[in-house]
Parts: structure tokens; sequence; C-alpha cells
């Protein structure tokens, strides 16, 4: 069910982004996905670990790296991040104990950040072909 209500949530956030014009401001995007990779920051000072938070804030960091690229140099570095963050969605748990996040989180981020991250790739290429043609 996490993954259905994360693709819907996803879809919707295009959706009405695009039709309010919200994303025709660059930083839409970038802080999309800096508040979507802080969730696991959060989930950790909520689980009261020690070693959570700031594992989870260098992770974050990366992902704000990515944002900040992709705002500066190239969207692509963007919907890379995207999809980067659903990779880490489908593995964080095997790699960093958190006992703050949600069980159903990992999941419905993943089927969130895919779907922003496939449309922004698509949209790319379209601008692409545009320009090329």
């Amino acid at each position: 069910m996490e993954y259905v209500i994360g693709i819907i949530l996803s879809l919707a956030v295009i959706g009405f982004a695009h039709t309010v014009g919200f994303d025709r401001e660059r930083a839409f995007y970038p802080t999309v996905l800096v508040v979507t990779a802080s969730y696991y920051v959060l989930f950790a000072v909520m689980g009261s670990s020690s070693r959570a938070p700031i594992i989870e804030i260098v992770v974050a960091t990366a992902f704000l790296i990515f944002a900040l690229a992709g705002f500066k140099k190239s969207f692509w570095l963007l919907a890379a991040g995207f999809v980067g963050h659903a990779v880490f969605d489908f593995v964080h748990r095997f790699f960093i104990n958190n006992p703050g996040v949600p069980a159903w989180w990992p999941g419905f981020c993943l089927a969130f950040d895919v779907p922003i991250g496939v449309f922004l790739a698509e949209r790319l290429t379209r601008r692409s072909e545009r320009i090329s043609t």
C-alpha cells in the first residue's frame, strides 16, 4: 500500500506544481530533493539513536550536494539524485540501523522518488530533442 500512496502523492506533487507554476521556478525540484532526503535525519532523532543521526546527516548531505549541483549545473544531476535516493531507500535498512524509520517509509519514499526522477529525465529529454531539431 505504501508504494501506491507514494506514487499517487508523487504524481499529485508533479501535477500540482505544473498546474500552479511552481515547477517554473528552478529551485522547486532541488528543494523537494533536499526535504525528501532530510526525513531520515528526522527519523533518527525520533528514534533516540546516538549514532544514526550522524550517519543520516552525512547521507543527506550527499543528496543536498546533488540538489545543489542539479540547481547550478544540470537538472540531469537532479534527476539522478531522485533515482539515487530511491535506490538508497531500497538498501537503507541493510546499511543503516535507524530505529526511528517507520517500516513503511522506505517503500513509500522509493515510490515517491522514482516518478519525480523519471518525470525530470523525460522532460529533459523532450527539451533536448526540441533544441536539436
